[in-house]
């Protein structure tokens, strides 16, 4: 039987996150409890209308300010809509909407991690190029075969989603045979690749939303600390998504309360980064968790 004591020791082992540390670019980054990474959409298209911001200087560094005010350490910036049956975009297209976001957010606010949101390698180059630290990866480099090879070569951490097929695709592949047991196998094969082409800092997310039904998605988050297995930080994306507003019946406008709950069963289940669109609110989530926990 454990004692109070021992028991207290259990818990804490199971809910508080790793402490771990990241190289990006020269600095050394060292994390002890969860970070906030804010969304910057400069898609038209993105699911969330309301975070969608135009390709504008005034309006894109205004939405970096306040992110950063209300606690998020990262900024993550997107030119290609991943939405379930978004439109293919070209990198011309892509490179166009996100280099300007990351040259003046990097300007303005030299402080704040950038992460740029792409499965392409000239996309992910050119970003880090101009200010980008981190490469967010939602294909596991399968939908560009020379991504990996180049966030090596950029020396800069790469995040690591799980997904079956492309946006387009994705949603018609929700069959498994083994759901969780799958899941970790997709890392495992991913991380012996990632670590022969020499990426040092690898942070894995397990895709909310991408290749899962609703029920999966649940599943998933509700097991999300049996990928504490792989050694390395996890990234929690759930802000506003179907899961949340299909299961309330809501709109994306309408899901920040299911978010904020379902962002604080993540940070329970160990992640180390939330993904969100509403900075303040999950800044809010995570005093009261450290409160609890830390």
């Amino acid at each position: 039987m454990l004692s109070a004591a021992s028991a207290s020791s259990s818990i804490e082992d199971n809910l508080f996150p790793q402490k771990y540390t990241l190289q990006i670019k020269g600095r050394l980054i060292e994390w002890e409890k969860p970070q906030i990474m804010g969304i910057i959409n400069t898609t038209p298209d993105s699911f969330f209308d309301q975070s969608r911001i135009s390709l504008n200087k005034e309006a894109i560094l205004q939405q970096a300010e306040k992110m950063i005010q209300d606690g998020a350490s990262i900024l993550d910036i997107g030119g290609y809509s991943s939405r379930p049956g978004a439109k293919d975009v070209s990198e011309d297209e892509e490179l166009e909407r996100v280099l300007p976001a990351v040259n003046w957010i990097n300007n303005a606010f030299p402080e704040v991690l950038i992460s740029v949101d792409t499965f392409r390698s000239k996309v992910a180059k050119v970003a880090v190029n101009e200010g980008a630290h981190i490469v967010n990866d939602i294909s596991g480099g399968e939908l560009d075969s020379d991504l990996i090879p180049t966030v090596a070569e950029l020396g800069v951490p790469y995040i690591l989603m799980h997904l079956r097929g492309n946006p387009q695709t994705m949603q018609a592949k929700t069959e498994y045979f083994d759901f969780l047991p799958e899941i970790l196998n997709y890392f495992a094969e991913k991380l012996d690749v990632i670590v022969k082409f020499g990426i040092k800092d690898v942070i894995i997310d397990p895709g909310f939303g991408f290749s899962k039904n609703l029920d999966q998605n649940y599943f998933l988050l509700k097991n999300l600390e049996i990928l504490k297995s792989l050694g390395l930080p996890i990234l929690a994306g759930l802000s506003r998504k179907s899961m949340i507003y299909k299961l309330l019946e809501c709109e994306p406008s309408e899901a920040l309360i299911g978010t904020t709950a379902l962002n604080m069963v993540a940070l329970q289940k160990g992640a180390n980064i939330l993904r969100v669109h509403d900075v303040k609110e999950t800044n809010e989530t995570l005093k009261l968790y450290n409160q609890l926990y830390a």
